[in-house]
């Protein structure tokens, strides 16, 4: 791990993590993370909780989200940090109520296929919290339907798959909008998610996105090969792009991932925050 090492993707509670914003931020301080950002989906409701623990283990903590935008083939995500999600407020009650709308129709296809998972019953696993389809698949685990969260979402939840229901989403342009409405600086994250056949076509739809405003992209990823990394980061700087970096930790709803280090080989240098700070600075003047 290098000196100082940071952690750009992480999830808690508040969305699909299994971990509370404290206990994220704990694990991060002891992995030996020197700065950490919280980026749940659609929301920024652990932001507070995480930020006090920051100061409690002493890591720098940055204030983050991420946002689903309209896509296909694969799947489109867009991060922002140093956001005020205070400011878009209104924006995210809206994408919670979709979620709200989403997730009993997942409940029922499930029950169509066979499987005793009531709504209710996700529910209560999910504590409280914003339900995520890792919920659906943990009470699948436990009623025996499936062995793996992995094979919940191959056989399941997956997009694509027969359980699956398409979410509100918004167009890569307003949700990159969102996040500098905020104050935020938006970057696009895990572009192999995309399902792009070429790295040109991920050339050509980076040069898109940067005509729309975006301000970076995560070449720096868990689940990136060294060469992936290198091409993301080579399509970024050709396209002045800032180049970020995170493990996108679930806990145990993604066992192989770990903070910090990711799958054992991720190492997140601090000047990459830097030049996310720098970049959010601008954009408050």
């Amino acid at each position: 791990m290098l000196p100082r090492s940071i952690d750009l993707h992480t999830h808690t509670t508040h969305s699909d993590g299994s971990d509370t914003p404290e206990e994220l931020v704990g694990k991060a301080a002891r992995a030996g993370a020197v700065a950490l950002a919280i980026t749940d989906h659609d929301t920024g409701s652990g932001l507070a909780e995480g930020k006090r623990a920051a100061r409690q283990f002493g890591i720098e903590f940055i204030d983050g989200i991420e946002i689903s935008a309209e896509y296909s083939p694969g799947t489109m995500h867009l991060l922002g940090y140093c956001i005020d999600s205070a400011a878009i407020e209104s924006d995210l009650v809206e994408l919670k109520h979709a979620r709200d709308q989403r997730n009993p129709q997942i409940a029922a296809r499930l029950q169509e296929l066979g499987m005793d998972i009531p709504y209710e019953e996700v529910q209560a696993l999910a504590g409280g919290e914003m339900v995520g389809r890792p919920h659906f698949a943990r009470l699948m685990i436990q009623k025996g339907y499936v062995g793996s969260i992995q094979d919940a979402f191959n056989g399941f939840l997956a997009k694509g798959a027969p359980a699956y229901v398409e979410k509100l989403r918004l167009s890569p342009e307003n949700a990159i909008d969102l996040i500098h409405r905020a104050g935020g600086v938006a970057v696009l994250a895990h572009p192999y998610q995309l399902k792009l056949p070429s790295l040109d076509a991920v050339d050509d739809l980076a040069a898109e996105l940067a005509g729309l405003g975006l301000d970076g992209i995560e070449a720096v990823y868990s689940r990136h090969s060294q060469e992936e990394r290198s091409a993301y980061s080579e399509i970024a700087r050709r396209h002045e792009l800032l180049i970020t970096g995170g493990s996108d930790y679930h806990g145990t709803y993604k066992p192989d991932l770990s903070l910090v280090a990711g799958k054992g080989d991720l190492d997140v240098p601090y000047h990459l925050l830097e030049e996310i700070k720098a970049r959010a600075s601008l954009r408050a003047r």
